[in-house]
């Protein structure tokens, strides 16, 4: 069976009560499929009206009518503020159903609470009451995720959402803050050791996250270019060098005293150190690049320095007041042995490098390392358009 696309709406509802990471998590366990496109944004009345049309015309049945009123009344801005919604794009082997069976149906008869068993996202995350368990008298309803059921229908409405998507910022701006002088940004990298194999670390990442207080606004996507790696650790160069050149020459001073029988000198110290120390240090940083980007530097020519690599990262940016502190505070240490407990390096990561996520150290890393990633640009509607012609 060939691949295909297909998505997860994760509704403004959902995304403001923070239960995105809950919902990735289930989405990556128990699917086999690739997430290749993430993206927040605030879709417009044309959209919602044209998006729940398509809804409404494919059959009769309560739960599309109730998904189409839901998307026409939610999705559009209300009282002229736009809502947040994420839009999860997925490639595999019969995605439509893989996806569906995740999320869940809507059940339109009555369903006693105690028969859920919270088996699907919508199980979870998903109410749908009705007055005196009459299916035509609906009191309360929201899905927390929509999915098509079949391809054609994916087709059909990733075309639409790609249209929308197209030349959009990444970054939702939809709230004004009293005191907007007290609002920061900070940048998130869940980085490709949570990604070799689809687990739940990525939405656990993003529930711990949650607990800041702060507001996603912006999700993407990306494989780092050797250039962009490079560019993005370039300051991480001379403090390796600095810090590890000392302990990696006095290291070898030891092993050949020892191996040789003999005192070395401190010129000879010094020698190991700004040689072989440095050079070790050099090597640190190129592990570094080469588990960012998937490539080690070396000799390349410029367009190969630019092309994506082939592994994946999560990118997020967070918005709220002190929101590089807090986000630093639920990150931890570098060190994920040194790290409080309860902190997403404690809990995820393996060494100093290979520590799970990165967070801006400052106001002004984040504007440097935002530019570096593009964090504006989001390639989803181009991966749309380019799949489906």
């Amino acid at each position: 069976m060939s691949k295909g696309l297909s998505y997860v709406f994760v509704t403004p509802y959902t995304v403001a009560k923070s239960r995105t990471g809950g919902v990735l998590s289930r989405l990556l366990t128990r699917t086999d499929l690739d997430l290749v496109g993430a993206q927040i944004f605030a879709p417009d009345q044309d959209f919602a009206d044209k998006y729940s049309q398509f809804l409404k015309e494919r059959a009769p049945q309560n739960q599309l009518v109730l998904l189409a009123d839901y998307v026409k009344q939610y999705f559009g801005p209300s009282g002229g503020r736009p809502h947040r919604t994420l839009f999860l794009l997925f490639s595999g082997e019969n995605p439509c159903e893989k996806l569906l069976n995740v999320c869940g149906h809507l059940y339109t008869q009555h369903v006693e609470v105690d028969a859920l068993a919270g088996e699907t996202i919508r199980d979870t995350y998903s109410d749908l009451i009705f007055n005196n368990g009459n299916p035509n008298d609906v009191r309360y309803f929201e899905p927390a995720v929509l999915t098509p059921r079949k391809q054609e229908e994916a087709n059909t409405d990733l075309r639409l959402i790609a249209n929308c998507l197209e030349g959009k910022e990444n970054i939702v701006q939809n709230v004004v803050h009293p005191d907007p002088s007290k609002i920061e940004r900070t940048l998130v990298i869940i980085k490709p050791d949570n990604w070799t194999h689809n687990s739940s670390r990525p939405g656990a990442i993003i529930d711990m996250f949650s607990r800041t207080g702060l507001r996603i606004i912006g999700m993407k996507i990306h494989h780092f270019s050797l250039s962009e790696a490079l560019d993005f650790y370039g300051p991480v160069e001379n403090v390796l060098k600095d810090k590890l050149s000392s302990s990696f020459g006095s290291k070898a001073k030891e092993l050949l005293e020892t191996e040789f029988a003999i005192k070395l000198s401190k010129e000879t110290l010094n020698i190991l150190i700004n040689d072989f120390g440095a050079q070790c240090a050099q090597k640190q940083f190129h592990d570094i690049i080469e588990f960012m980007s998937g490539r080690r530097p070396g000799a390349y020519h410029d367009e190969d320095m630019k092309k994506p690599g082939q592994v994946k990262c999560m990118i997020l940016v967070y918005e709220g007041e002190n929101a590089v502190q807090k986000i630093r505070d639920v990150l931890g240490s570098t060190d994920p042995t040194k790290a409080t407990n309860g902190t997403v390096r404690r809990e995820f990561g393996s060494n100093v490098m290979v520590n799970t996520a990165h967070a801006s150290d400052s106001k002004e890393s984040y504007e440097r390392e935002q530019k570096i990633v593009r964090i504006n640009h989001n390639s989803v509607a181009s991966i749309i358009k380019e799949n489906l012609g």
